[in-house]
């Protein structure tokens, strides 16, 4: 490669990324030195002379941010490189405003951070060359162009650092589809933009997400008028069949668009390699006209949302997967014994039912949801003679089914997930009176969904025959439950309890069958 052998600066806190950088690059015949931090960085800039330098943005001590407003102070003509693992807003403009020229994101690949080493060389030589033509009347006219390029790349690297971060909080299908039109509002000069789905199963154009503009809001007010045509859906279906991007940017009526568009994109999104979906821009009054930037933009933009919503898919069916096992345990422990087969079925809905009433929270329902169908997931390891044992249980057999909530809640927590149904599940056999177990919490120690839990437990297990014991009758469950208020139970969830057992809200597992 004929580089002459420009010399790189590496500089990161991580030996391994140094190790790593210093082959590949002397492979490629550059001369590489390496830094462990900032400081150890200033002090070999200031023996030797370098022509890229490549810096880690969190290290101790000094760290990259500051590493590079150093270099800028001493030798503006140094490019510096920032890499980093979180790439923000902030972190974006704080180093574009300290003389850093390009942004790599970790984990890094080694072929793009040499084209990455070439393009800043070779802007650097560009650069290096406009400072002579400073002093010469004919160098000014070179030296406005290439602020202006440096200007562009930028506010280039300040869209595309928004386009990826705004991408990183998003835990929902839905709310992606939501979040690439709005952002398509605020980084072009659109009118409109929506998402359509359409793929092998939705074969017309179906769309899932819209947003207009001020002007346009107020033109469909003005004029009683929908904005939105279905002139352009033959364009969606042929962009979803060739998978290639296509901007209108001036519409001359040639393509069958409504006059009223003057300006359009259509981006396909593609989730491995098949389409799922095209997003699509307008522009409807002004001189503003789409660009090949703002193709770019949107087709960037895609690519993260497609990115995004395979790992959410793959999350989901994870965590899917995972409940479904957990629950076919539950259900091989409750198949043994024909006397509480579905009983953790029974309780959830019961638990669900008061926990409405109550005003319990959606992510709270869902907590409960799982944590009820899961409640009892700890007597797996506890041996059958004792859980289907006849007749009265011994103090240390007793002791062994006391133990059942932590072995549950220890399976649950063991993966990872649901750090909150393992709290639910550890405690739903805890009494307000302290008299409980695993931990004897009282009252408000014990956590709400435990408490309305306990309840719709209790309820179910007295209403259902076991081996030991026939069902009770429903006025004996109600009286006994009632007398445990504020002993066993809460008393604010006996009281709703009860209000719905009168209305005829809940029902036992005789009533059902």
């Amino acid at each position: 490669m004929a580089n002459d052998r420009k010399k790189i600066l590496f500089v990161d806190d991580e030996e391994s990324i140094l190790d790593i950088a210093r082959e590949y690059f002397s492979i490629k015949q550059y001369h590489v030195v390496v830094a462990r931090n900032g400081f150890e960085a200033i002090d070999i800039l200031e023996k030797e002379e370098f022509d890229c330098c490549i810096t880690d943005i969190n290290m101790p001590g000094m760290d990259g941010v500051e590493l590079a407003e150093s270099i800028r102070k001493k030798n503006n003509t140094l490019p510096v490189v920032i890499m980093t693992a979180y790439p923000t807003i902030d972190n974006t403009i704080k180093t574009l405003k300290n003389g850093v020229v390009d942004f790599l994101v970790k984990p890094i690949n080694l072929s793009q951070m040499e084209l990455c080493v070439e393009r800043v060389l070779h802007q650097r030589e560009i650069f290096i060359e406009n400072i002579f033509l400073k002093k010469e009347v004919k160098g000014k006219e070179r030296l406005e162009k290439l602020n202006r390029e440096l200007t562009q790349k930028n506010d280039e690297l300040i869209v595309l650092n928004k386009i990826m971060s705004d991408f990183v909080t998003i835990n929902s299908t839905s709310d992606v589809f939501k979040r690439v039109v709005e952002m398509v509002m605020d980084i072009s000069d659109a009118d409109e933009s929506s998402f359509y789905v359409i793929n092998e199963a939705v074969q017309n154009p179906f769309q899932v997400a819209r947003v207009l503009s001020g002007s346009a809001k107020k033109r469909m007010a003005q004029y009683g008028e929908e904005v939105h045509e279905d002139g352009h859906e033959k364009l969606i279906v042929e962009v979803a069949l060739d998978k290639i991007p296509l901007l209108v940017a001036e519409n001359n009526g040639t393509l069958g668009l409504p006059q009223r568009i003057r300006s359009f994109i259509l981006v396909p999104l593609m989730i491995r390699e098949k389409i799922f979906g095209v997003l699509t821009a307008s522009i409807y009054e002004g001189r503003n006209r789409f660009t090949e930037k703002d193709l770019y933009y949107l087709s960037f933009m895609t690519n993260k949302a497609s990115y995004t919503i395979e790992n959410i898919a793959l999350y989901e069916n994870i965590y899917e997967n995972l409940f479904s096992t957990l629950y076919a345990f539950v259900k091989a422990i409750e198949a043994k014994d024909p006397y509480t087969q579905q009983h953790s079925n029974r309780v959830t809905d019961i638990a669900l039912t008061i926990a409405k009433v109550i005003g319990c929270s959606e992510e709270d329902l869902e907590i409960l949801n799982v944590a009820g169908r899961l409640h009892d997931i700890g007597k797996i390891g506890i041996r059958d003679n004792i859980l289907m044992k006849p007749s009265r249980l011994t103090e240390e057999e007793s002791e062994k089914i006391r133990r059942h909530p932590d072995i549950g809640a220890d399976i649950v927590g063991q993966l990872g997930l649901w750090e909150n149904e393992q709290k639910i599940i550890r405690y739903h056999h805890e009494r307000v009176d302290g008299n409980g177990f695993p931990k004897g919490l009282i009252k408000d120690e014990i956590p709400l969904l435990s408490r309305i839990l306990a309840v719709a437990d209790a309820y179910d297990a007295m209403a259902s025959d076991r081996s030991y014991r026939k069902k009770m009758h429903h006025d004996e469950i109600i009286h006994t439950i009632k007398k445990e208020s504020g002993a066993q139970f809460d008393p604010d969830i006996v009281k709703v309890f009860v209000k719905l057992y009168k209305e005829g809200k809940i029902k036992s597992h005789s009533d059902v069958a």
